[in-house]
């Protein structure tokens, strides 16, 4: 089997970033190839999630408070109009 590091469709930049030439549905030169693709993406897929996983917990405390208000808002407009539902169940008990 042959390294990525040996195959010339693989190159390394000037900030020593692995660059990876190679299309899995044009120019793979091994079948093993396309295992290492499927690693690839897998570990892409890990990083992005570990990634939103960090921004949801770092939102998690702003949305706890903006939920908090909401309710809080809800709970007042409710309240408002408590006052109309009363009156119309008194009236609906006269007929």
């Amino acid at each position: 089997m042959m390294q990525c590091a040996q195959c010339d469709l693989y190159e390394v930049d000037e900030q020593g970033r692995r660059i990876f030439r190679c299309d899995p549905f044009t120019n793979i030169k091994e079948p093993e190839c396309l295992a290492k693709w499927q690693l690839l993406r897998l570990d892409m897929l890990v990083g992005s999630f570990n990634g939103m996983s960090a921004w949801q917990a770092k939102m998690a405390p702003l949305q706890d408070k903006i939920m908090k208000y909401v309710k809080r808002e809800l709970e007042d407009i409710d309240e408002a109009e408590r006052w109309k539902v009363d009156e119309e169940d008194e009236t609906d008990g006269f007929l």
